[in-house]
């Protein structure tokens, strides 16, 4: 301890240790706010707004497929290079999340204007017995003329929707053919180098994957 010849020495050399500690404290303080605020600035730069969708980037499924179009045509992700893409899996006779989804995708490609050019729908039957490819084309072209309708074969559908992690199941109805299928309902969204960036959950909204579609889409630029 530090011995002080006066009481009066002694409290000055308080009050002067106090003022320093003083300043140094509001230095720090705006140099740390300064540094704070750079940082959650460059942090908001790069990450801009997040996404509508649900983001998978990086996910080590669903990356890849090669199936046949409704025009006859076998088809990979890597015919799309250019183009954000989405994959909806579904069947021709669904009464109700298909059509809704599928119009959904119709109505985003419209709210992206010119930019729509790069944007492709893909529809992949889990219904191969019925989904010929004749009625799958008439079926996507109700929703929009550039979108392809995608199948397989029924015996590699099940390792196809194991790539994908996507469910399926037949569910039997009063004749052979007037059965259902229960099926996920999200669609899979790719960027323009075709990697599995979103899972756009069903019902999302048109205008939601629109931005997702378009943020993808400036990246790229």
């Amino acid at each position: 301890m530090v011995r002080y010849a006066s009481q009066r020495r002694y409290d000055m050399y308080l009050c002067g240790l106090k003022n320093k500690l003083a300043v140094s404290v509001r230095r720090m303080g705006a140099v740390a706010v300064v540094a704070v605020g750079a940082l959650l600035l460059s942090a908001c730069a790069d990450d801009g707004p997040p996404f509508v969708g649900i983001d998978v980037t990086g996910a080590n499924y669903a990356n890849a497929f090669t199936l046949t179009d409704h025009n006859g045509v076998e088809r990979s992700l890597g015919d799309f290079a250019g183009k954000v893409v989405v994959i909806f899996f579904g069947y021709t006779q669904c009464p109700d999340v298909c059509p809704s989804s599928m119009t959904e995708m119709a109505e985003a490609k419209r709210l992206l204007g010119a930019d729509g050019d790069r944007f492709q729908g893909l529809f992949l039957s889990v219904d191969p017995e019925r989904d010929t490819p004749e009625i799958m084309r008439a079926y996507v072209s109700h929703f929009d003329d550039s979108f392809l309708a995608l199948y397989t074969q029924p015996g590699a559908l099940q390792q196809l929707a194991k790539d994908f992690k996507i469910y399926f199941k037949k569910v039997p109805g009063p004749t052979p053919t007037s059965y259902t299928m229960d099926h996920s309902a999200g669609s899979y969204v790719y960027d323009t180098t075709g990697q599995l960036r979103l899972y756009n959950r069903y019902n999302t909204g048109a205008a939601g994957l629109a931005s997702d579609v378009k943020r993808l889409l400036a990246e790229a630029s």
